[in-house]
């Protein structure tokens, strides 16, 4: 069986994308440190390690003992909108680390193919649909960090011959999802703040629009890529079709828990409006894809998140940067320190 490690595994994306891979035969090591993620959602056939992709001695250790033929790297903070404020955080985690896995895939000399989930988010505004051909301008600390590593993997490649896919999903949604973080993928936000009784909460007037994606439609493609020759050293958008609203998102979600919607619109915060891509590549490569609709996918997802319950939402402590922050965390912020 060959190894192959999956990083960011007990969290959400991770976690779909390691339970293919054990499909797939693989011998799937599961790395990630619980910031984000879950223990109990890594699959009971992965060997699961505690532990960052900033630990270069252990991700050099790993490397050695396993010699892995695939990297899977899914381990990342991927808050857009908070990025501004904690620009160094952001950058160590997305970016660095990653950079380190990259030095170690090279120096260890038994890795195939290194598959790097990057985002739609280095597209930037004003590209829609977006396509693969297009030039990124990422305009958040994120999608730059996403953009960066991205082109560490062409300078590796031609530089040592390391092998690569790049995968750009966008808005992806659905079980193991960290329902308590209150700072990234709203569908998670919407179902918490429903299970607790209280307003869904939409930055600006909610007409800005999202293709969202069921991570059914997202991690089997993402696992099953190493086996397709023609996705080697090549760059995929990966996602849903249609794009809604996030009014439209809000309503689906009430339905699902047969609740009537109840909106608190708070300040607009600096985001792209509109976010969607086109898949045409992707359907090329792997076959053309039959998504899940996003009222099949929450119904779906809302089922998950009623047997689980709400989850306490976590507040980020360490924000390097204050200025300009949207009003409503920065009075959760200044609420949570003075207790």
């Amino acid at each position: 069986m060959e190894n192959v490690l999956v990083t960011g595994g007990a969290g959400f994306i991770g976690s779909h994308v390691a339970r293919h891979c054990v499909g797939l035969g693989f011998n799937t090591f599961v790395l990630d440190d619980l910031s984000g993620g879950f223990e109990d959602n890594v699959p009971e056939e992965c060997t699961f390690i505690k532990g960052s992709i900033n630990d270069v001695d252990l991700i050099n250790k790993l490397f050695e003992e396993h010699k892995f033929v695939y990297v899977y790297h899914l381990a990342a903070y991927a808050a857009e909108g908070l990025s501004h404020f904690i620009r160094r955080f952001n950058y160590n985690n997305n970016l660095i680390g990653t950079i380190n896995l990259i030095n170690a895939s090279v120096n260890a000399g038994t890795v195939n193919r290194f598959v790097f989930t990057s985002s739609i988010a280095v597209y930037g505004a004003g590209q829609v649909p977006m396509t693969e051909e297009m030039t990124p301008m990422p305009e958040d600390p994120y999608g730059i960090s996403k953009y960066a590593a991205e082109m560490d993997l062409h300078s590796a490649h031609d530089m040592f011959g390391l092998n690569f896919t790049i995968f750009r999903p966008h808005n992806v949604y659905g079980e193991n999802q960290n329902m308590g973080d209150r700072y990234r993928n709203v569908i998670g936000i919407f179902m918490n703040q429903i299970m607790q009784n209280q307003p869904m909460t939409i930055f600006g007037d909610g007409k800005q629009t999202r293709a969202f994606s069921h991570v059914d439609d997202v991690a089997p493609i993402i696992a099953k890529c190493v086996q397709i020759e023609a996705s080697e050293n090549q760059v995929f958008n990966i996602g849903a079709e249609k794009p809604y609203s996030v009014l439209e998102l809000a309503e689906i979600a009430a339905k699902a828990f047969e609740v009537e919607p109840n909106i608190n619109f708070l300040d607009a915060r600096n985001e792209v409006v509109d976010a969607f891509s086109d898949h045409s590549k992707v359907d090329r490569v792997f076959g053309t894809q039959h998504y899940i609709s996003l009222e099949q996918g929450i119904t779906q997802m809302s089922a998950w998140a009623k047997e689980k319950g709400p989850r306490e939402s976590s507040i980020f402590s360490g924000i390097e940067v204050s200025k300009n922050m949207p009003a409503s965390w920065k009075a959760v912020m200044e609420k949570s320190s003075s207790n």
